[in-house]
């Protein structure tokens, strides 16, 4: 990754964390509730992993 590219990755890594911490706490809240779950969800394996169609 090149140096501009990290830049602007950082850029929009402030720019997301500033309109976070921005919201009202229940907002806030919400954000955080929704990261958790997709998180779980990602963590989880998928359903039907390892079967073979048939």
């Amino acid at each position: 990754m090149d140096a501009g590219k990290e830049r602007t990755d950082e850029a929009e890594g402030l720019r997301l964390v500033r309109a976070f911490l921005s919201l009202p706490p229940d907002k806030r809240a919400e954000v955080i509730a929704f990261v958790e779950e997709l998180a779980r969800a990602h963590a989880q394996p998928g359903e039907g992993e390892g079967t073979s169609p048939t």
